[in-house]
């Protein structure tokens, strides 16, 4: 019943702010740990597609959609390809947000993440919100069993597509064994969640330093990823003096990887790189340290 719609997410964490929280550490007392999500999909031409950058002529919709469709197609073709420079040049390794069937289709991309040894995390099979997907435990573990069998490991996280989750989206990915989820912008530090088949962690993403976010839906400046991701930084640098924080950078190819945005994407690295007391880790090795630092807590 549509009464009940919603009532999981309270009972799955309560409320905690963050100055009340026993302190984590970071490795060498850094205050601050950014990972990088790079969110590959598979934008199906037999649909609407997920998002638009040209309107249809004369509101007049179109299948195929083919200047939607291929301004992401370009991404996969072109600017993926300057985000592995990007990242490799500086000994970089990211988070590898993927459609498991993105595997079949992209085999090069995929290879080269596996190659660079990202962290390869679930993002649905293709890019579908959750809430619009038949059978979410069968979608599931299609996308696992497609990462696994490219990866060689299944994948220990999740971002859904568009973030988007139903009541029982979280209990299916713990029973599924996934580890952590990217879909609750909710806070600064990692927080554990509950679900039907125990704990799931919720490591911080962002829909702040996010592409989608700055690029397509606010149409910001192609410099705004460098201006917002400096201030956020700078922000959580000094906050993390008293307990560590957690920054996100979401980009995806078609978006940051185009020419007119990449180098500043670039200028962020580079900026972060050049401050003390920082790690730089992707979603798995931030879901380690929290579990190593909870673990040591006392009871109660």
């Amino acid at each position: 019943m549509t009464d009940n719609i919603g009532s999981s997410v309270r009972r799955r964490i309560a409320y905690s702010p963050i100055h009340k929280r026993p302190a984590l550490r970071l490795p060498g007392d850094a205050r601050v740990a950014v990972w990088t999500i790079v969110n590959v999909e598979n934008w199906s031409p037999d649909g609407a597609m997920p998002r638009a950058v040209l309107p249809p002529p004369m509101g007049q919709p179109l299948l195929p959609d083919i200047p939607n469709w291929a301004w992401h197609e370009y991404g996969m073709r072109v600017g993926f390809w300057r985000f592995i420079e990007a990242l490799e040049s500086r000994q970089l390794k990211a988070t590898f947000a993927v459609n498991g069937s993105v595997c079949e289709l992209y085999p090069d991309a995929c290879e080269a993440a596996r190659d660079a040894g990202w962290d390869f995390m679930g993002h649905g099979f293709v890019q579908r919100p959750m809430h619009r997907v038949d059978d979410q435990r069968a979608a599931i573990a299609q996308t696992i069993e497609a990462i696994s069998r490219f990866a060689g490991k299944p994948p220990r996280g999740w971002e859904s597509p568009g973030l988007t989750e139903t009541d029982e989206t979280l209990d299916l990915l713990a029973e599924a064994g996934i580890e952590y989820v990217a879909d609750w912008v909710l806070d600064e530090q990692p927080v554990t969640l509950k679900t039907r088949a125990g704990d799931i962690v919720s490591v911080p993403y962002t829909v702040e330093i996010n592409d989608v976010v700055i690029s397509a839906v606010q149409q910001q400046p192609s410099d705004e990823i460098y201006r917002r991701g400096r201030d956020q930084f700078d922000r959580l640098y000094v906050d993390g003096a008293k307990t560590p924080r957690v920054m996100a950078i979401s980009i995806h190819p078609y978006l940051t990887g185009v020419p007119h945005r990449i180098k500043y994407l670039e200028m962020l690295y580079d900026y972060i790189l050049r401050q003390p007391g920082v790690v730089m880790w992707t979603g798995a090795e931030i879901l380690d340290w929290y579990r190593s630092q909870i673990a040591t807590r006392p009871p109660g």
